[in-house]
């Protein structure tokens, strides 16, 4: 395991260190944990993960050292593998002086783990291929055969896409979502990542795709050729997903005071702004950040109603199905 120090402790033997395990991007969450070191004195340890194992990986590791925590905050950038941990009885519950300020629906209500700088599942699109009136405005679409070949996704088996495919296998059933994802393998470019998905389509490679709005948005603000597409807006249709980050500190973590300060820091208006401003553009969740979202939010298009424990039940029948169709996929 490879322990990232951003900050040089105290030399008189009095140092204090946190370790989180992160699969928010190095990018994006190293200079948010530069500053806390800053501020606090207390030096962060940082696990990442890669972008084609994001969260799965991280929570294999936090539950292959369940006797022997080495992790005291996970930071992970979507829900379903947090609560994956909280079944395991792996998240130790603290009430935030500072999460509380979040609406109910994106934290615990014992405190296991908070929700906090969201992102939305988008389909990027490049306006240099399509005009506005043939864009896809559907997740479906990419099992549509009038796609086939122009079109990416990442492979469905980690990170916000693994969340994704949880919550459609709770929405629609196993029966209907297996159905889905064969015809999105048969359709669809599988690529490693949310960022390949992005880049490929904004150099021309595909004419669609589906992303997230943090890598989305950092290819439209560059002047690429593309448009963010807020999907399944219509009647009838699911709307879009909002997927939290989320906290959560780790049962019998071995610097459990560091970890509180750590998370109520991270939940702090500040940070919450922070990541709203940079590239990332995160949605606040926290009703006091006051800087408006770069991106749309729950507030301005219709999201999709998703109960990400049902998501987290299911994970296991979807993640054997998804393995089996997707591991041998490019």
């Amino acid at each position: 395991m490879i322990l990232t120090p951003l900050a040089a402790g105290c030399s008189d033997g009095t140092s204090r260190e946190v370790v989180v395990y992160t699969a928010l991007d190095e990018d994006f969450s190293l200079p948010i944990f530069a500053e806390f070191t800053r501020e606090t004195g207390i030096e962060v340890l940082a696990k990442y993960d890669s972008e084609s194992t994001k969260s799965v990986g991280l929570t294999q590791a936090i539950l292959a050292e369940r006797e022997h925590p080495r992790c005291d905050v996970f930071w992970n950038n979507e829900l379903v593998n947090m609560l994956r941990l909280q079944q395991a009885d792996l998240l130790q519950e603290y009430d935030s002086p500072v999460g509380g300020s979040y609406p109910a629906a994106y934290r615990d209500a014992d405190g296991a783990w908070y929700g906090f700088a969201a992102r939305a599942r988008v389909l990027i699109v490049n306006t240099d291929l399509l005009a506005e009136g043939e864009r896809p405005d559907s997740i479906l679409d990419l099992a549509d055969d009038a796609w086939a070949g122009r079109c990416a996704i990442a492979k469905p088996l980690a990170g916000t896409t693994a969340t994704h495919a949880a919550c459609l296998f709770a929405a629609w059933g196993a029966e209907r979502a297996e159905e889905y994802f064969r015809g999105v393998k048969a359709n669809a470019a599988v690529l490693a990542g949310n960022k390949h998905v992005a880049l490929a389509v904004a150099s021309g490679r595909y004419a669609f795709g589906l992303t997230d709005t943090d890598d989305a948005i950092i290819e439209v603000e560059r002047g690429a050729p593309v448009a963010i597409v807020y999907p399944d807006q219509g009647e009838g249709q699911l709307g879009t997903l909002f997927i939290p980050n989320t906290l959560g500190i780790i049962r019998g973590a071995p610097h459990a005071r560091e970890a509180e300060i750590l998370v109520d820091y991270l939940l702090s208006p500040a940070v919450e702004g922070r990541l709203a401003a940079g590239p990332s553009a995160q949605i606040p969740l926290n009703p006091a950040v006051a800087e408006p979202p770069r991106v749309e939010s729950p507030r301005t298009v219709r999201p999709m109603e998703v109960d990400f424990a049902a998501g987290a039940d299911v994970w296991g029948r979807a993640a054997r199905f998804l393995r089996d169709e997707f591991a041998t996929a490019d």
